[in-house]
């Protein structure tokens, strides 16, 4: 899924109109927020989603380098026991994970293998609304953070998205998270801003909640000014979301969920040289910010997710990449993480229609991070889910 289709994505939505719509409702300003900030907030734990688009190759990603099938199943794409980053002596990292060892090593990652939901999709669209809504059973137009905002009636700044349009995940019933590009806000000069911004005496419910909305994002992007001073030249670099995220936790701003993207893992043709790039891209912008969090004090709360909306086939293609698939892995990191393997890595033999069973529901992961790092009944935005991974 490329940038352009990630785009489609959001906009196309359903959760993001009906979210959005919906949000509104009064809202603490970020000037008000911002003056409550002092040097020695520790506000607790935060949550950084990250979101790789496209179906990343879990397989290539955490690979069974020791499993004679792996390397039957793809004769050409699969990785030799010494290119690998051994983590054990059957799995090991794509080589362009250098930083995540580290991270390893120092048992502030947990890797999440097998991680799906029952009855996979293969369209990118229908899984990746499955994974932010967080209801694979059931279809609904609330996404599982959006209604953590509804459950503890927080306001749209805290949960910020640098996406340029709402991802699904972040839009509640009631109130949704912020999104901002990180171009800033490009308004017509004649454009009524403060008029937009106000609802006026007599207006209809749907239009007062379109104007708190507009003026929740307006303030959600004056943090945007305030923290990132100028424009970046590459506003869609991972490295270039993380540092926003990274100077919003230095500031002591206490959003409590940041989501940010990387694009681009769709890999059917010429996987070895795209996915490097891209994991190489993830690897160096997380610990980059990891390690900038460990030097100050409210870093020491923040939790990373990384996902993406499925695996791909076990068995290679003709073109050098891989299909649509179902099972993935997914990363947990952070000084709060308890770092090690969670979950039972799938069999490469007992295939479901040459696909990886799934063995980790993601809900388990959701479950864990809103107990442990938002401070909230899972049950209560998980439709009563019950199961736990013990990554916190």
């Amino acid at each position: 899924m490329d940038t352009v289709t990630r785009r489609r994505f959001l906009i196309g939505s359903g959760v993001v109109a009906a979210g959005a719509i919906a949000a509104g409702g009064a809202a603490l300003s970020l000037p008000e927020l911002l003056s409550t900030a002092s040097p020695t907030w520790r506000g607790g734990r935060t949550l950084v989603v990250i979101t790789l688009y496209g179906g990343n190759d879990g397989l290539n990603t955490l690979v069974p380098y020791a499993d004679d099938a792996y390397h039957a199943a793809r004769p050409d794409l699969a990785y030799k026991p010494d290119q690998v980053i051994a983590l054990d002596k059957e799995l090991g990292l794509n080589p362009a994970l250098k930083g995540f060892k580290k991270l390893w090593d120092a048992k502030k990652l947990a890797v999440v293998r097998g991680v799906g939901y029952p009855r996979p999709n293969r369209s990118h669209f229908s899984s990746m609304d499955i994974w932010q809504t967080g209801s694979p059973e059931t279809p609904v137009r609330t996404g599982w953070l959006g209604r953590w905002l509804d459950v503890t009636k927080r306001a749209p700044v805290d949960a910020i998205s640098l996406d340029p349009v709402l991802p699904p995940m972040l839009a509640g019933a009631g109130v949704a998270g912020g999104s901002v590009p990180l171009k800033g806000l490009k308004l017509p000069k004649d454009l009524p801003v403060a008029a937009l911004a106000k609802a006026a005496p007599g207006e209809s419910p749907l239009r007062s909640r379109a104007a708190a909305s507009y003026a929740d994002l307006l303030s959600v992007n004056a943090l945007v000014s305030k923290v990132q001073g100028t424009e970046p030249e590459d506003p869609d670099a991972l490295g270039v979301q993380l540092d926003l995220v990274a100077r919003c936790v230095e500031a002591n701003i206490p959003t409590k969920v940041y989501s940010v993207s990387l694009d681009g893992f769709d890999t059917h043709a010429v996987e070895h040289n795209v996915s490097e790039r891209l994991l190489g891209e993830l690897d160096t912008a997380v610990t980059a910010f990891l390690d900038r969090m460990a030097k100050i004090p409210a870093g020491e709360g923040v939790v990373v997710l990384v996902y993406s909306e499925f695996g791909r086939r076990v068995k290679g293609n003709a073109s050098e990449g891989t299909d649509h698939g179902t099972a993935g892995v997914a990363f947990v990191a952070g000084t709060p993480v308890k770092g090690g393997f969670h979950g039972r890595q799938p069999s490469l033999t007992d295939l479901d229609n040459g696909d990886l069973r799934v063995s980790t529901d993601f809900r388990d992961v959701y479950a864990t991070l809103l107990a442990g790092v938002l401070d909230t009944d899972p049950g209560k935005v998980l439709a009563g889910w019950s199961g736990r991974v013990p990554l916190l």
